[in-house]
């Protein structure tokens, strides 16, 4: 009973279009209703812990490091250098696509923010250069949701802070899945792009070549400086996105020097939006979370999934199954407040690795942002590219495909994420 009321009211609320953090807040109302034990203050003290997180620290920073590449440069760098290094060859600007998202999930986290910057200066290229802009854009979204899996991922923080599991765990065990989806794409790319009539970008000189790397090494480093203080110990998550977005600064105004001193009032002002709305969802869902856990609905979904406990594998696949469905209603965020701490207690009944649930838990909440009717990451790029979500959908069937595949390889052989996890730990 409990059950069907913390789904009807979240659902509920949705359809009669209620913003979802006001969903998240008054489902966990309608529990202390069901349970006889509503009190205002213990809802207030709730959103104030939701937000009131030292790890959540990490979203602000990340976000304005995020702003910064963008209005600062980096973000163009990183692209010249993947069009002065693969634009020359059939369907370059495709590869130069994948190349930018990977380097580019490696410095911001954000996959709107990478979309948005990715769909800006490539879809008027690949437009000029003969590429279908249908296909172009679907390859750009599903680009774009790299980001929430290659460290650093504001998707892993908020699992990590919600789920209790290190971030820093979930960061290196997202290494190997960002680079296979990466991967994935090449070949897709490869596979489409053999009927495409375009034309050719002309070759980069040595010089040029040269020139770009010189001119990205400021942009490439900042991924190395990330990484490699999380490895040694330098620094924590939270602390990284300081350092990210100081570093970003300093780069913006003082090397690449595209981002005046006046600027600055306008991105963060932009920034302080994004972040609002961010924790406003985080603190709404602690009174839901809080009550979830009162409730003792991890237990009834442990009884109601008992027979695939000793199956993690089946367990996992129906887990994915679900993650998918609710991604068609709802985006990656609410996903993680609202199921994370529902499935995860579960997944550690069936012995399954936690920091591999939380990546694939991310992993698979992505594909909500490139599938319909949610599809908000597809729906930037629609944005940009003045098409319609219709054509844009039939764009990015082969790479939405492609990544079904590597989740169904990660289920079936989940040491693809747990093994080079424990090796880099």
């Amino acid at each position: 009973m409990t059950l069907t009321i913390f789904l009807s009211s979240l659902f509920g609320l949705m359809v009669l279009g209620m913003p979802i953090a006001f969903a998240l807040m008054l489902t966990g109302v309608a529990l202390m209703v069901h349970l006889d034990f509503f009190d205002a203050q213990l809802v207030a003290q709730n959103m104030l812990s939701g937000a009131d997180n030292y790890p959540l620290m990490a979203v602000p920073f990340f976000i304005l490091a995020g702003e910064l590449m963008n209005a600062g440069g980096i973000s163009q760098r990183i692209i010249n250098l993947a069009v002065s290094l693969v634009g020359h060859i059939r369907g370059g600007l495709g590869f130069v696509t994948i190349g930018a998202s990977v380097l580019l999930a490696s410095l911001s986290g954000s996959a709107i923010a990478d979309t948005a910057a990715l769909a800006t200066l490539l879809i008027p290229m690949m437009r000029d250069h003969g590429y279908p802009v249908p296909r172009s854009a679907g390859l750009i979204a599903s680009g774009g949701i790299i980001a929430p899996i290659i460290p650093p991922s504001m998707p892993f923080i908020i699992f990590g802070v919600t789920t209790n599991t290190s971030i820093s765990g979930l960061f290196m065990a997202g290494i190997v899945p960002g680079l296979l989806m990466g991967l994935g794409l090449v070949f897709a790319w490869m596979f489409v792009v053999r009927d495409m009539n375009v034309t050719l970008q002309p070759r980069a000189s040595g010089r040029q070549r040269v020139k770009a790397v010189i001119d990205g090494v400021w942009a490439l480093l900042l991924p190395i400086i990330i990484l490699g203080g999380l490895r040694g110990g330098l620094f924590t998550p939270t602390e990284a996105a300081v350092v990210a977005a100081v570093y970003s600064l300093v780069v913006a105004i003082f090397v690449y020097r595209q981002v005046k001193l006046p600027d600055l009032v306008p991105l963060l002002v932009k920034a302080s939006r994004t972040t609002a709305t961010v924790m406003f969802l985080c603190a709404a869902a602690l009174v839901s979370s809080y009550m979830v856990t009162l409730a003792d609905l991890p237990q009834q979904m442990n009884e109601l999934l008992h027979p695939l406990l000793d199956q993690p594998k089946l367990l996992m696949a129906a887990i994915a199954l679900l993650l998918l469905a609710v991604g068609t209603v709802m985006d990656l965020t609410p996903t993680i407040l609202v199921l994370g701490p529902v499935l995860t207690p579960l997944a550690a009944a069936a012995g399954i690795d936690p920091t591999y649930f939380g990546v694939m838990f991310v992993l698979i909440g992505t594909l909500g942002l490139i599938h319909p009717p949610v599809c908000t990451v597809l729906n930037v790029v629609c944005g940009v590219a003045r098409i319609s979500l219709e054509s844009a959908t039939r764009g990015i069937w082969p790479f939405l495909l492609t990544y079904m595949v590597l989740i169904a390889l990660f289920i079936a052989v989940p040491e693809i994420i747990t093994v080079p996890a424990h090796l880099v730990r």
